[in-house]
């Protein structure tokens, strides 16, 4: 009679619990017992990818940044390496005071190293602010955390934050430079300051990564559907889809997760406001600090457009926050990726949402195709009808960065270290790319099979 494996329940399907179902699975080997329980009636999380115009596109995030091994490592791991893809090389656009403009070169999140390196978009007065910030007396705190505003506007003025570091905020986080703490969204330059960089500039300049000719992004040819799929199919694990898990309860030699019972092992790879709930009870210090991290939500809307439409040759334009437009970045996806050119149709996406605006999720599909065909004519000049469209909606995609942030982590993770058999992971950690997830995940499967062993 051979003897049943370990248990294991991991709590959320999206990437970072399909990749820790994975990881428990090679590490405790065919017979573990292996549950991924999702709350909603997919799995994949803010990985979607759909069929529009006769093709993969996805509609949540669609690139992971190329100089983290995570991902083509476990790619190559799970068999789908040939999926591997790289920007076609164009450069993005920003969208700012009625007009198109480069996206400033020399600049870390859109802060500038010097005048020169955002010269064009802001005006000549704030120009001038930061060419003389160099000369203007400084005082860091290390033993504090601020908002990236707090920070930059303070030293090189409002234009700054709204044309230049909010637009990028915005892709990464969907939040603004005051949600956003430095520490934890930009540690490059949070060390530079720490080590007596005496001015902001300085500490940007010292802080930008070296000129590389390696490609800034990688995606997969079929969509992040792919990975998914290889992902679930890998891991082996029994899916249970529609049910939430609200607590765990220790027992002997185990938890109970309602549910699907009595488990060895749990990983928890959820939002943090659904952490904080499930371990409210168990580890109330985790679930304490789970509580302070806020989400985001936001909305794509996908476009497929005529095959003769000439969209910009670039991959892509950021909206300025002090634009007054509806969406706030459209990616040219035919653009950005070749084996997007080769369909028939044009493709394209708008962003539309931040932290702290919830508008428009309430708004009708056709709402929202409306607000995205209309940006596009404002940016781009192009009067255009869509031959198919998609609307995807995120409710509390992407967690806050906050300042404080990394104490945050450091609480919920000191807290469930010293509670045998659970970890967590998840987006809310060490990062919101995937290849942070992926990592995340592994790390929490590594840490609860320690148990098992």
């Amino acid at each position: 009679m051979t003897r049943a494996g370990p248990r294991a329940a991991v709590v959320g399907g999206g990437i970072t619990g399909l990749v820790a179902a994975y990881r428990l699975r090679t590490e405790l080997g065919p017979e573990a017992q292996i549950t991924v329980v999702e709350e909603s009636d997919r799995l994949g999380g803010t990985l979607r990818t759909v069929d529009l115009a006769g093709g993969p596109l996805d509609v949540g995030a669609e690139a992971f940044i190329g100089r983290r091994p995570e991902v083509p490592a476990l790619m190559a791991e799970l068999g789908i390496a040939d999926q591997l893809v790289h920007p076609a090389g164009r450069r993005p656009l920003i969208y700012s005071a009625g007009a198109l403009h480069p996206m400033p070169a020399g600049t870390l999140m859109g802060i500038p190293a010097d005048a020169q390196s955002i010269a064009g978009l802001v005006d000549a007065a704030t120009q001038q602010k930061i060419a003389d910030e160099v000369e203007t007396a400084f005082a860091w705190d290390p033993s504090i955390d601020v908002s990236v505003a707090q920070l930059v506007g303070s030293r090189f003025g409002e234009q700054v934050l709204h044309r230049s570091v909010d637009p990028l905020l915005g892709g990464v986080y969907s939040g603004l430079s005051d949600s956003i703490g430095v520490r934890a969204a930009l540690p490059t330059l949070a060390a530079a300051l720490d080590s007596g960089a005496p001015s902001l500039s300085s500490a940007v300049a010292s802080a930008l990564p070296p000129p590389s000719s390696e490609p800034v992004f990688g995606a997969l040819r079929g969509g992040y559907g792919v990975l998914v799929d290889a992902l679930i199919a890998a891991a082996g694990a029994r899916i249970v889809l529609g049910a939430r898990v609200e607590s765990i309860c220790g027992e002997r030699k185990g938890w109970r997760v309602d549910p699907i019972g009595h488990v060895d092992l749990v990983v928890l790879a959820v939002p943090a406001p659904a952490l904080s709930a499930i371990l409210a009870d168990t580890v109330p210090d985790a679930a304490d600090a789970a509580a302070g991290i806020e989400l985001a939500s936001s909305v794509v809307v996908g476009m497929a457009l005529p095959g003769d439409v000439e969209l910009p040759d670039n991959s892509g334009v950021l909206v300025a926050t002090d634009a007054g437009l509806s969406v706030k970045a459209f990616t040219l996806s035919s653009r950005k990726w070749s084996h997007l050119a080769d369909r028939n149709s044009v493709l394209l996406r708008a962003s539309l949402g931040r932290f702290g605006d919830e508008g428009p999720l309430g708004l009708s599909d056709a709402e929202l195709v409306r607000t995205a065909v209309r940006d596009l004519r404002t940016v781009t000049g192009l009067d255009v009808t869509p031959t198919a469209t998609v609307v995807q909606r995120w409710h509390g995609g992407l967690p806050q960065y906050a300042p404080g942030h990394l104490d945050r982590v450091a609480e919920i993770e000191s807290a469930v270290r010293d509670v045998p058999g659970v970890a967590v992971a998840g987006a809310w950690s060490h990062g919101v790319g995937v290849p942070a997830c992926v990592a995340s995940a592994t790390r929490a499967a590594a840490a609860v099979c320690e148990v098992a062993r």
